[in-house]
């Protein structure tokens, strides 16, 4: 069975995320979505509603399953037999960091990377940008997932 490990924070998911884990399932067998824990931010959704908005998300395509992870990636990928992680590039400065990262973790685990450009639609998109948008009541329709819209609007706009 080929699997990828597709990770991040999701904090929200945007369809550029969605668009490379949708490549990404028609590529491998299975697709696993790893929302990383990182302990010194304080994230807009907690894990478990970063895992609850994927699992809505991506529930049309059979073969990807959400799992977290706090740690090395390359260790989340030893734990669970998956030889490549697949990312996500907007721009030459996300290949800049992104390869030296590759470097090391085939250094460390032997674990692939693959890289896939990300359709020119997205490839402007972040989640700290559809954040700032939807809190000042801007429209981000058709660039995050309307599930994922309803929540994001929830929690940030104010009455007033």
């Amino acid at each position: 069975m080929r699997r990828v490990v597709c990770p991040g924070s999701f904090d929200p998911v945007t369809n550029g995320h969605l668009d490379i884990i949708s490549r990404a399932s028609r590529l491998f067998d299975e697709v696993v979505v790893a929302v990383l824990i990182n302990k010194t931010k304080k994230g807009l959704f907690t894990i478990e509603e970063r895992i609850d908005m994927l699992g809505e998300v991506t529930k049309e395509y059979g073969n990807v399953k959400i799992d977290k992870w706090h740690g090395l990636l390359v260790d989340f990928c030893r734990q669970n037999d998956i030889p490549v992680i697949v990312k996500g590039l907007r721009a030459v400065s996300d290949y800049e960091y992104e390869l030296q990262m590759a470097q090391m973790n085939h250094r460390m685990a032997g674990v692939e990377t693959m890289f896939m450009s990300t359709n020119p639609l997205y490839s402007y998109l972040s989640s700290s940008l559809m954040k700032e948008i939807v809190k000042y009541g801007g429209d981000v329709s058709g660039l995050i997932p309307e599930t994922v819209h309803e929540r994001l609007a929830a929690r940030l706009q104010q009455p007033g």
